[in-house]
């Protein structure tokens, strides 16, 4: 299986939504959040599709990178997982290097907070992305489903019903 930038935020939020989604269980369809997530995605920056291009590599989807000045962009909806965010992006810079696009960095876009971060990799993350991904590919492979987290962030995944609704015996 390829793994994307996808399998890296949720690796960084929940194994068990990981093993869902990787397992062919989507739920972001149902989910008004993914939906307002899509719209700010589409509607924030109308003049992108015009300057940057979208760019596919090895599964990656890039959705804006800017290929003079090697920098991906990457719009998010909220900063509370901004460290899942940070490792999609380094991992999509992990993909270009591995390419031979050398010098690529990242910026997280918060359009509704008005807020931008860097994003950089350094020579320790590209160790820990191989350890990521190693992880990530055994979670993936595994019979069995991660236990539920109980976080506070369950409440707004697009999986949480699935999760948490339970059979009532008649």
């Amino acid at each position: 299986m390829t793994i994307t930038g996808t399998h890296f935020n949720y690796y960084q939020v929940c194994k068990r939504k990981l093993w869902l989604f990787s397992n062919g269980i989507s739920m972001e369809h149902t989910s008004d959040l993914v939906f307002d997530g899509k719209l700010i995605h589409e509607n924030s920056y109308p003049q992108r599709s015009e300057r940057y291009e979208e760019l596919e590599v090895d599964g990656c989807k890039i959705d804006f990178y800017d290929a003079r000045n090697k920098i991906i962009h990457e719009i998010k909806r909220s900063d509370k997982v901004e460290q899942a965010h940070e490792w999609q992006v380094k991992y999509y810079m992990y993909v270009l290097e591995q390419n031979s696009v050398e010098g690529v960095t990242g910026l997280l876009e918060y359009p509704t907070l008005r807020h931008t971060a860097k994003v950089v990799i350094t020579e320790e993350d590209r160790t820990k992305i191989k350890a990521m991904k190693q992880d990530i590919q055994g979670i993936i492979r595994s019979d069995d489903c991660p236990p539920i987290i109980n976080a506070k962030i369950c409440r707004n995944c697009s999986y949480y019903e699935f999760c948490y609704v339970s059979e009532t015996e008649s």
